[in-house]
């Protein structure tokens, strides 16, 4: 039987007997089971969920919300329906507590109101009740999704018809949602999490990018005050002035990796592949940028190019932040007034650039952590030294996007040695 249009129904027996189902909605679950097992992404299950469900009960709208801000609201995910437009899309949220949804979270039991219109009238506040009003709905069937007796969210299913749910309906709807609760859960916390990434992401390069700006012009000022500019400083003060200026640099190098972090894991990265020379374009300029840092620690650089050029097809920046870190890195955790050599040659498939040092090097256990996010070698002799664990990390997913590698080997106590390859160019025609 049907409920009664006077109100919500509540539906309290125990767990639906799935010999009380009819041959097609028994096949209908079994389907759904199957879907579910799948492990499709969460839209494509709700979608699967309306078009399979839709010839054994009514339904012109279905919906799932989950609840957010430790159970305090409740956000709509996805809808599905067969008409257009939608007013209650995914994206609204509503306060659970005080609201009509609250008794459902409260007691785990579904809900039905077979005349929304009615419902409306008498309850103006409900403004989800009014928005699919306007839509046309005029039945609606809410059932609760339980992960291990904790309520994560729900399943609404909606007609443009009165009178359109029952007992049975609602049966129904409770076994697809008890199958459907553990899977859904887990798909839309893995894209929450996703979210939540992309969110931090992007709050980290405004934040690096905001950062940038004031401390470069700290340094520039400072530098300006070093060199005389304003005037004669005793070398007390120019020596305290130096040392403000060696933690701003490195603040500032910071700032560039998280920069560079956050626009590679928020994909806003463009590659801008050209062809160049690693030469000149990136081996030359890197050392410049380097050569302070050398200076300070009395570092003697070797070059070993086996040709003028090197000839390669490559983003200009990108690759020139690869060649940075390497041979930073090589002056920040080699020996103080110790050697570096680069060398550069080309075969016939790859460009090949190797930073060499000497230094402590790491042992053969800590090379599977080289070129992970964050990771640093947790070696006695390196540990105290500064260092974020973003630059090999960026350096690895630069060459992946250019089609190349990078590998490091090393002797411990010895030397280091860091190798990139970018595909060579080859001959036209």
């Amino acid at each position: 039987m049907k409920g009664e249009a006077k109100g919500p129904l509540s539906y309290t027996s125990g767990q639906p007997d799935k010999e009380g189902f009819s041959i097609p909605e028994a096949e209908a679950l079994e389907h759904v089971n199957r879907r579910i097992a799948s492990g499709e992404n969460l839209t494509a299950i709700i979608d699967f969920l309306f078009d399979e469900t839709r010839n054994i009960m009514p339904c012109d709208r279905i919906g799932i919300g989950f609840i957010e801000e430790d159970g305090g609201r409740l956000s709509l995910y996805y809808v599905r329906a067969s008409y257009e437009p939608l007013s209650l899309d995914h994206g609204y949220a509503a306060d659970i507590r005080g609201s009509s949804l609250s008794p459902i979270f409260e007691s785990g039991t579904p809900r039905i109101i077979n005349d929304l219109l009615k419902y409306s009238e008498s309850h103006p506040e409900s403004e989800s009740t009014g928005l699919l009003v306007k839509e046309g709905v005029r039945s609606s069937m809410t059932c609760p999704l339980e992960v291990d007796g904790r309520r994560v969210g729900l399943l609404f299913r909606s007609s443009r018809e009165p009178n359109a749910y029952g007992d049975h309906e609602i049966a129904l709807h409770k076994a697809i949602a008890e199958r459907l609760s553990q899977a859904v859960e887990k798909a839309y916390r893995i894209e929450e999490l996703a979210a939540a990434m992309g969110a931090y992401m992007e709050m980290l390069g405004f934040v690096t990018h905001e950062l940038k700006s004031p401390l470069s012009s700290i340094i520039q000022l400072g530098r300006s005050l070093a060199d005389g500019y304003f005037g004669p400083m005793e070398p007390k003060h120019r020596d305290m002035l130096e040392r403000i200026l060696k933690k701003a640099d490195y603040l500032v190098g910071l700032a560039n990796e998280y920069l560079n972090l956050s626009r590679f894991e928020s994909g806003t990265v463009q590659i801008d592949k050209k062809p160049g020379d690693l030469i000149a374009d990136v081996i030359e300029p890197a050392i410049d940028i380097i050569a302070p840092q050398m200076q300070a620690n009395a570092v003697t650089l070797e070059k070993d190019y086996e040709a003028e050029t090197l000839p390669a097809e490559f983003d200009h920046e990108l690759i020139r932040i690869v060649a940075v870190n390497l041979i930073g890195n090589a002056v920040k955790y080699g020996n103080v007034k110790g050697r570096i050599r680069i060398h550069a040659r080309s075969s016939e498939n790859a460009a090949q650039i190797s930073v060499w040092n000497e230094g402590p090097g790491f042992p053969e256990t800590e090379k599977k952590n080289l070129f992970k996010k964050f990771s640093r070698l947790q070696t006695p002799e390196l540990i105290g030294r500064k260092g974020s664990g973003i630059g090999l990390y960026l350096s690895w997913k630069a060459l992946q996007a250019h089609g190349g590698r990078i590998r490091a080997n090393s002797e411990e106590g010895k030397w280091a040695e860091f190798v990139f390859e970018l595909p060579a160019v080859q001959p036209a025609g």
